[in-house]
């Protein structure tokens, strides 16, 4: 008996190494400088040189009775020069002492500037420049030449085009310097001009290019996977198809093929059976759906058997059924092991009536309509009485029912008697996967196909009626990896556990030695 159970793995993650900055660059005017800064250091300069005009008319030796000159400044400040002096230092001291003060004052507040912003007098033709004679003799002019050189802005080179950046605006990021025309998305290469971005590594991106690249999408109704109580983004993943969706679809309905397991896309529609069934596009494309069109594959896997030198002298009926004929069918049967939740095969030993399909269903607004059944009556002529398979099913996963289930009858009709769960189902099972695996290599010398006998003699079976039609897509073979995908991870003990010491074995000791072994012991040669 052949069935099918459908997995999924749960997953969960968190995105991480990657900072979500918010306001982190630093916009200026290169080579600019703040007006209040500007008018301070004009009025150090104004002092200073009043200090001129007050040490030149008192040194003169007679004084007059007019009033010093005064220097206007632009916010109308005055500043008066005094006519003496409370300080009884000298004179040239207590005028080097105040030009230091400015000096400081000025270098200290260059040093709070933004990096790259400076000044220099040279380059500011408003600034006025040190008074140089025409009211003092050369003996009052003070001992040193002051010099008014500040320090210059740096050449910044855009870490985008590799471009000195110039006189205009910039950004200043990850430890580097930008245009900001040059400070892109590393996902669509468009500016970055948003107060927020996501950094990954030294790559920056929109928040929303990020969250597209990183944030993974259910495949199902194509929204970003919502996160869970503990904030992280919890999934279901197929374990072949890697289709991952949202766990919510597990339960909202969501149509699930019945031969690859896949949930139906909300933007592509599943063709719905008469017994209720799903079935995608991929699969429907070699579904069988009536007897008559299973009957060629039927014969090539009993060719496949006499290849093997497994031949079944009798002949033995094979009838596609519905689900419901099906079940009713393992209600009436006696023997055989049964693997929930969904049985697609059965190998009948006990006289029934079955309802089979005659003709096949016509599509309809993407359902099979107008089938045609008819009542069967089977009686028994051997060991076994019929084979049965649910009908609606790709090639591939029919064949393989079909060589699972002949292997149950030629158990049956050589005398293989009161076998457990785990040996018969087991040894069905690398049958199966041997046809499949037969079916899926185009190349005859690559099959890894485990010898029949202590010999190492190989199976030599006619091509089927697939290949006589010009060989099979990739998308046929995909799905048959995904059914040998199917055998070998089965988590039953009978159908799984069977087939894993089953192929062991067989692998080991060939097949023809391990089917005498289990004859004589009930077991699997270890």
């Amino acid at each position: 008996m052949d069935s099918s159970s459908s997995s999924s793995s749960s997953s969960s993650y968190g995105v991480a190494h990657v900072s979500h900055i918010s306001n982190p660059c630093i916009f200026g005017e290169a080579g600019s400088s703040s007006s209040s800064t500007y008018r301070d250091k004009k009025w150090n300069l104004m002092k200073w040189v009043g200090k001129l005009f007050k040490s030149g008319s008192s040194g003169g030796g007679a004084r007059t009775n007019h009033h010093p000159p005064q220097f206007q400044e632009d916010e109308n400040m005055v500043f008066p020069l005094h006519p003496s002096s409370l300080d009884d230092r000298s004179r040239g001291a207590r005028d080097k002492e105040e030009f230091d003060r400015a000096m400081s004052l000025s270098r200290a507040d260059d040093r709070r500037r933004p990096h790259g912003y400076g000044w220099s007098m040279d380059n500011n033709s408003d600034f006025p420049r040190p008074f140089h004679g025409g009211l003092n003799p050369p003996s009052f002019i003070p001992p040193y030449e002051p010099s008014y050189q500040f320090r210059r802005r740096q050449s910044r080179i855009c870490g985008g085009c590799n471009r000195d950046i110039g006189m205009g605006n910039y950004l200043g990021c990850m430890g580097t310097f930008f245009h900001p025309e040059c400070f892109c998305c590393h996902s669509c290469r468009y500016p970055i001009t948003e107060h927020e971005f996501s950094l990954s590594g030294t790559k920056p991106y929109h928040k929303i290019c990020f969250k597209e690249l990183t944030h993974p999408k259910c495949e199902v109704c194509h929204h970003f996977i919502p996160t869970n109580d503990a904030g992280l983004i919890e999934y279901r993943c197929h374990p072949f198809w890697n289709q991952k969706y949202c766990p919510s679809h597990e339960y909202d309905k969501t149509a699930r093929c019945c031969s690859c397991e896949r949930l139906e896309s909300w933007d592509v529609r599943y063709y719905t059976l008469e017994d209720g069934r799903s079935l995608c596009l991929e699969c429907m494309e070699t579904a069988i759906t009536d007897t008559g069109d299973c009957q060629p594959l039927y014969h090539s896997i009993r060719d496949y058997y006499e290849g093997m030198y497994m031949k079944l002298e009798q002949q033995i009926p094979m009838l596609l059924v519905q689900r419901e004929a099906l079940n009713d069918a393992i209600v009436g049967e006696k023997n055989g092991y049964h693997h929930m939740p969904e049985t697609r095969g059965l190998c009948l030993s006990e006289e029934q009536t079955v309802t089979s399909v005659l003709k096949r269903p016509r599509l309809g607004a993407h359902r099979l309509v107008g089938m045609r059944t008819q009542p069967r009556k089977l009686t028994r002529k051997c060991e076994v009485t019929a084979i049965l398979v649910l009908y609606g099913l790709p090639r591939l996963l029919t064949g393989a029912i079909l060589a699972h289930e002949l292997m149950h009858g030629w158990l049956r009709l050589k005398g293989y008697r009161n076998l457990n769960p785990e040996v018969e189902e087991g040894i069905c099972q690398v049958l199966s996967y041997m046809w499949l695996e037969s079916e899926v290599l185009s190349d005859p010398l690559s099959r890894n196909v485990p010898s029949t006998s202590s010999s190492g003699a190989t199976s030599s079976s006619s091509s089927s009626f697939s290949n006589k039609k010009g060989g099979k897509s990739n998308v046929e073979k995909k799905l048959g990896e995904f059914f040998k995908h199917q055998i070998a991870h089965d988590a039953s003990p009978a159908y799984g556990g069977g087939f894993r010491a089953a192929n062991a074995a067989v692998s080991k000791y060939g097949l023809h030695r391990t089917l005498d072994h289990i004859r004589y012991t009930g077991t699997f040669p270890l």
